[in-house]
């Protein structure tokens, strides 16, 4: 995964209003934290941030004062309603360092006619390189049958890439597509209501 390098300022300054006149400049509260050092306060520039962490597990080469300090996001806070990020919780890595992590599955291929694909769990939980975290996983699904199931245990993950997540978990489930008659919906809807079968489809148009 390549670094997403941003150009980071020391904060100061704490409290809401201080949080609120950052955000107010473009630019978002952080902190830096682990391998036992003290944490590291920061803002970074809101509009390159945000773009970087539209990748998943992205890794950030943060410019401090002229030092290099690699991190990757633990947690993003964001405001409810507008969703714009309002704190990042970041953890320090170096080059070559284990780290575990949460990467999304990807599902990639059409199953069999007659079958449908059901994802049970849409991430997976890995121990990586911290230079070198997967964004997704992805398995393809292409032609497989009813019946079938896919578990934690067959996806491939990348070299130096560990599945932590417990193999016999199961991430997709094929099983057969179930056609809904529309008639039979009705008159079942209409016994409950007391409405006529008619009744009842209109309202559902």
């Amino acid at each position: 995964m390549a670094e997403q390098k941003i150009a980071a300022e020391i904060r100061t300054e704490f409290g809401k209003g201080y949080a609120r006149r950052i955000r107010m400049a473009d630019r978002i509260p952080a902190v830096i934290y682990g391998h036992g050092e003290q944490p590291i306060h920061i803002t970074v520039p809101a509009k390159t941030t945000t773009l970087a962490l539209r990748v998943s597990n992205a890794l950030l080469s943060l410019d401090i004062n002229g030092e290099e300090h690699l991190a990757i996001v633990k947690d993003i806070q964001r405001d409810p309603i507008k969703q714009i990020i309002e704190h990042l919780d970041l953890l320090t890595v170096r080059k070559g360092e284990k780290v575990e992590v949460d990467v999304y599955v990807k599902v990639t291929g059409e199953v069999a006619p007659g079958a449908v694909a059901n994802q049970e769990a849409t991430q997976i939980s890995v121990e990586a390189e911290a230079t070198h975290i997967p964004t997704t996983v992805e398995i393809d699904i292409e032609g497989r049958e009813i019946g079938a199931h896919v578990y934690a245990s067959d996806l491939v993950l990348p070299k130096g890439t560990v599945l932590l997540t417990d193999p016999e978990a199961l991430v997709v489930n094929i099983s057969e597509a179930v056609e809904i008659d529309v008639e039979e919906d009705a008159e079942a809807a209409a016994a409950t209501s007391g409405e006529t079968p008619e009744a009842v489809e209109e309202i559902a148009e």
